[in-house]
């Protein structure tokens, strides 16, 4: 969850010229019912289809697998988790059609799903559903770098990734349960030999995503490369996402907290920043025993563009991101407008605390995020009061988490209820 704090550190600002910025419509109940109804017909035909190709134990275990993944997908879409025909699907849709142009392995069957996400990723379903999350939009810089993602996803999609993965969990899943009948007959080491098990399994899990992530990257700069897009965005838009996951959020400032919790109705006070001290707790005993690389769901980024680099030598020469088009930079824009409004549908409200005050501290849009701050302490207060708070603010975790988040959590659980009740009251009144 907390991944989302790249967002934080875009340069950009953004302005809609004599307005105030409305976030988008979610009430398209008759298209997201046509989708369903076209989805599920979908799905259980792939249902169908699976059971007649893989008999016994693998049709069945199949067909329960992706009975559960569709009644799972439906609900999000029933809860709003998607928008319907937004300026992110004629983009993605004109990105899909030159992609198609030079490559007629590219399946007709593909439906857009644009997600209220943050994270930047996509993913794309055995019947051709093809989700974007609105994070790509504004983490990314161009158009290429999207159509490279696209690109790669297709990739996935072409080699059946999804479905080898899980004809792989249901075969292990028959060898671990004999595993584990030998393991309870021997009461010798049986904590180690567990542990053993555990770590093997593991290990050749991340063997094959990292194998499945590198063929899909071959496969999909390929695609890439047969369209009209820049070579070397391929691999500008890898190198922006590894920023993702290597970049520290930028710091939310001590003055930022004063700024604005000094309030008319409630003085600032210090002991709200008051923090825990975690020096003495040992995070490492379990990690040391396993190899982190190992345990990557994702190769290294630098080693999916080496390979990359090591099979198309056209890509070794490194060029500066390419500018991004003005329609582009209007679906970027917009999701950035976004991420306060997707935070409060996924109901991530701690999260939404603090990426408002990072757009604020960078006086960004100030009316507008000061009522996103006002909305979320409200959602705050009710969980305080009803004791739930858990649900919506993270603990501290100080492994996991930069200082500067850790230093928020702090001070969120150091507000009392009626605290949290007046800084809500003052930035709800103010919008």
């Amino acid at each position: 969850m907390t991944k989302y704090l790249f967002l934080l550190l875009l340069s950009f600002s953004v302005f809609f010229p004599g307005q105030t910025y409305k976030p988008l419509d979610t009430t398209d109940y008759a298209p997201r019912k046509e989708f369903i109804k076209n989805y599920s017909a979908n799905n259980e035909f792939l249902i169908k289809d699976l059971k007649t190709k893989y008999s016994g134990k693998a049709g069945s275990e199949l067909s329960k697998i992706y009975k559960e993944l569709g009644k799972d997908f439906e609900k999000q879409v029933k809860d709003k988790d998607f928008v319907f025909n937004s300026v992110f699907d004629a983009k993605v849709k004109s990105l899909i059609e030159r992609l198609r142009k030079n490559n007629p392995q590219i399946p007709q069957n593909l439906k857009i799903l644009i997600a209220k996400n943050n994270t930047p990723n996509a993913y794309c379903f055995a019947d051709g559903t093809f989700v974007i999350n609105m994070g790509l939009f504004s983490w990314l810089n161009n158009d290429d770098q999207l159509a490279s993602v696209i690109s790669h996803e297709l990739g996935h999609k072409i080699k059946g990734h999804t479905l080898q993965t899980f004809l792989k969990l249901i075969g292990e899943d028959q060898m671990d349960k004999l595993v584990v009948q030998n393991i309870k007959s021997n009461k010798i080491n049986r904590n180690q030999r567990a542990f053993d098990v555990l770590k093997n399994r593991i290990y050749k899990k991340g063997y094959e995503n990292r194998k499945q992530e590198m063929q899909a990257d071959s496969l999909g700069y390929t695609v890439f490369k047969n369209s009209d897009f820049k070579k070397t965005e391929f691999i500008n838009a890898l190198k922006r996402l590894e920023d993702f996951d290597t970049i520290s959020p930028k710091e939310l400032k001590l003055e930022t907290y004063k700024k604005f919790f000094n309030l008319p109705t409630q003085e600032f006070k210090d002991k709200w920043l008051a923090k825990e001290d975690f020096s003495l707790y040992n995070y490492d005993h379990f990690n040391e025993k396993l190899n982190k690389d190992s345990l990557k769901s994702h190769p290294e980024v630098t080693m999916r563009i080496n390979n990359l680099k090591k099979i198309f030598p056209e890509l070794k020469t490194e060029v500066a991101d390419e500018k991004a088009s003005e329609s582009y930079s209007v679906v970027e824009k917009i999701a950035r407008m976004e991420t306060l409004p997707n935070f409060y549908h996924s109901e991530d409200y701690g999260l939404g605390i603090y990426t408002s005050l990072q757009f604020l501290q960078d006086g960004e849009e100030e009316s507008y995020y000061k009522s996103w701050l006002g909305k979320c302490f409200g959602k705050i207060y009710d969980a305080r009061k009803n004791y739930n708070l858990n649900r919506y603010l993270d603990r501290v975790d100080p492994k996991n988490q930069s200082e500067s988040y850790q230093h928020f959590l702090n001070f969120m659980w150091n507000l009392s209820l009626d605290e949290i009740k007046n800084i809500a009251d003052y930035y709800q009144k103010k919008s």
